[in-house]
């Protein structure tokens, strides 16, 4: 049998300008979603590759069927019993599941199945063209399309990023025909809109790249970025200078223009008296201009902007792009002199006047509860036996911090530039003779901004970062505003996940129930019932972050089930508990180790008694009846001791293995005795044993959530 050929489909939605940030995840979705529709329409395809500008989405799949699957399956009907009589004649229900399923009565047949005899039909489903398939299924692809914002135009019904132009769908050579609205599919797209805005035809999927670069317009997201990225280097290597790395700003770009073309521009040498960050953030957060530094990695009065159209003369194109940033420059100039008439000190006031949260008051209410966080946190790192004069003087610092840290919220920079929220901070710290630490705190305690990002690299800004995303957690579960599905307006998540990643990377030995009490008491100040039930939620939210974050780590999920069952109010101690676990969980014999620890486990969760009291009083030599009670009993002293050592140290792995070592007296109990004596206080006893080695391995981890053969 000859199967059917393989083609490529082109499919491309011609829109007016979508925004930059919605076109890469447009063209990801579109492509699961388009292949999802093509795999359950049983129809086979290759791999997809995304084309994209401001003015199309576009997804070529290669390799996909001429038509869909043809498919054979067994459908059951109604139990035999109903479906025929005595002699085998079709009853109504059969009669019916044979209608049903469009295949004759007489080909129906009974088989035997779990749930008794049932009447069963072959149904073989023929394939369709794939070009009648994609007739129904195209429309509904270009709806399922996300964006963070969608509009309708005209007297249509459909919502999507910006108004559809055009729409082109080729099956290899052959036009695949639906209709959308008042559009219908076809074989044309159009070129750039200013040096070619007619129509171009495609005759197959292979020419689209080629007719299109023809026509000015690299579809190639890929390839557009390495022309820009190329183009803005020899640019900045013209005037002796270097394109300042911005991979983010790069992507916009990308995503902005349909044919690069490159400008340099620049702009009056007394705007470098700005500090360097209002000076990027003027160029690429309302401009989208690149920064050009000098050799020596000063800002030079130059920037490069990639524009959509090339001109007979880029200079006069530059030009334009000046006057814009001169603009632009001289506000940033002017709000910057303005606020330093007024000390960062003296904003503190004014927060009183700026909403953090309806229900949980305004920034100055914010800033007196995370200064008390701060205090609490800072008394905790400090309350240990290497406290110096230095640590004194950081928590001073942190103090002055977390009190300045929100004030630059109301300076004139950050209201024209919010994105200089804490650099500006910083800034201004440092200008108001602030010492260092309690400046880098201020700019760094929104650390990580992103997932991924840069975590606060002094002492006093992670205990500041603690602080203030502990307090926002803490306060939205108060009243309420719980994160839920995808819904997070709050960015909690990526708090919570911040506040772990802090507390592990500076090693902060911190109870996270004492931290989330001490926070929960400003927003539940008297109902001690409700502030126990959100502690448990607030708890139980952070511990799900770490759980991600140790299974990102490529820990398993039973060792992480295993410790966190036992631990999880110490970050850093979390994680060198897993570790040590896992370690173990690869030693040869750990099975066997596995096994018989869970064993003692599960023999004391079942017993009626309960005992759980690992202390030795509760133990009576006096009661043993065989050698080896005596010999675990003997070994599980030292054990305990050495155990107990280790943990004090923090010293898990070599702790686990110590304990590991009463592996063979436990076995050879197991083997003599019967831990459930008919002597109740022989079993008692015998369990005491049990519940002080439980006790002993799980302050490390519950043994029993581990999977073993």
């Amino acid at each position: 049998m000859i199967k059917d050929p393989m083609k490529d489909l082109l499919f491309e939605i011609g829109t007016e300008e979508i925004p930059a940030g919605y076109i890469q995840p447009a063209l990801e979705s579109l492509a699961v979603i388009l292949a999802k529709e093509l795999d359950e329409c049983r129809i086979a395809h290759g791999p997809a590759k995304t084309y994209g500008t401001p003015r199309r989405l576009a997804v070529i799949f290669g390799d996909v069927a001429d038509r869909q699957e043809t498919v054979s399956e067994e459908v059951a009907g109604p139990p035999e019993r109903i479906g025929f009589d005595a002699s085998g004649n079709c009853l109504v229900p059969a009669l019916k599941f044979a209608e049903k399923t469009g295949i004759s009565p007489r080909k129906l047949y009974v088989k035997d199945t779990p749930k008794g005899r049932y009447v069963f039909a072959r149904v073989t489903r023929k394939g369709m063209p794939t070009r009648t398939v994609l007739k129904s299924v195209l429309p509904e692809v270009i709806k399922a399309i996300p964006f963070p914002k969608t509009m309708r135009w005209g007297s249509q019904s459909i919502s999507f990023a910006r108004p559809i132009q055009s729409l082109v769908c080729l099956l290899g050579k052959q036009t695949v025909v639906f209709e959308l609205g008042n559009l219908k599919s076809g074989r044309h797209t159009f070129g750039h809109r200013f040096m070619h805005p007619g129509k171009i035809k495609i005759d197959s999927p292979e020419q689209y790249v080629d007719l299109l670069a023809q026509a000015h317009v690299i579809v190639d997201g890929s390839l557009r970025r390495k022309r820009i990225e190329s183009d803005i280097a020899q640019a900045a290597k013209g005037i002796d200078g270097t394109v300042l790395p911005d991979d983010a700003l790069l992507d916009i770009v990308t995503h902005l223009v349909e044919y690069p073309a490159v400008a340099v521009g620049k702009f009056d040498d007394k705007f470098l008296a700005l500090p360097d960050e209002i000076l990027i953030t003027a160029m690429r957060e309302h401009q989208k201009y690149f920064a050009v530094a000098g050799l020596e990695g000063k800002l030079m009065p130059h920037f490069i902007v990639m524009n959509n159209t090339p001109a007979k003369d880029m200079k006069l194109v530059a030009k334009g792009h000046e006057r814009v940033l001169r603009a632009r420059l001289e506000d940033a100039m002017f709000f910057f002199r303005n606020d330093g008439a007024t000390s960062l000190e003296s904003n503190v006031d004014k927060l009183k006047d700026v909403l953090f949260q309806a229900k949980l008051g305004s920034l100055y209410d914010k800033t007196l509860r995370v200064r008390d966080i701060s205090g609490f946190l800072a008394d905790q790192l400090l309350a240990g036996p290497e406290e110096t004069a230095v640590d004194n003087e950081l928590k001073n610092d942190v103090l002055k911090a977390a009190w300045l840290c929100k004030a630059d919220l109301v300076s004139h920079v950050v209201v024209e530039f919010p994105k200089l929220q804490g650099i500006m901070g910083r800034i201004y710290a440092a200008r108001n003779a602030m010492p260092e630490n309690v400046s880098m705190a201020i700019e760094e305690h929104y650390r990580p901004t992103y997932s991924g990002g840069a975590l606060p690299s002094t002492y006093a800004g992670a205990v500041l970062a603690v602080a203030d995303k502990m307090d926002s957690i803490c306060g939205c579960f108060s009243v309420g505003l719980i994160p839920s599905g995808t819904s997070d307006p709050y960015a909690l998540r990526r708090q919570g996940i911040g506040i772990i990643q802090i507390l592990l990377s500076k090693g902060f030995m911190i109870s996270l129930s004492r931290l989330i009490q001490t926070c929960l008491v400003f927003f539940i100040p008297g109902d001690v019932e409700k502030r126990t039930e959100v502690l448990g939620l607030v708890l139980g939210f952070l511990k799900d972050r770490m759980a991600n974050l140790l299974a990102e780590e490529g820990y398993s999920k039973d060792v992480i089930a295993a410790v966190m069952a036992v631990s999880g109010d110490c970050v850093p101690e979390l994680w060198k508990k897993t570790s040590a676990l896992d370690e173990l969980k690869k030693e040869p014999d750990f099975e066997p180790l596995a096994a018989a620890f869970k064993r003692v486990v599960n023999i004391i969760k079942k017993s009626s008694g309960g005992l759980s009291d690992g202390e030795s009083g509760a133990v009576k030599e006096s009661l043993f009846e065989h050698p080896s009670e005596g010999a675990l009993y003997q070994a599980f002293e030292k054990v305990r001791e050495e155990a107990r050592a280790c943990l004090e140290k923090q010293d898990f792995r070599q702790a686990l293995m110590v304990i590991a070592s009463l592996k063979a007296p436990v076995d050879s109990f197991f083997n003599d005795v019967l831990v459930m004596a008919e002597d109740l206080n022989v079993r008692n006893n015998r369990l005491a044993l049990l519940a002080g080695i439980a006790s002993l391995f799980e302050t490390i981890a519950d043994f029993s959530k581990l999977s073993t053969p």
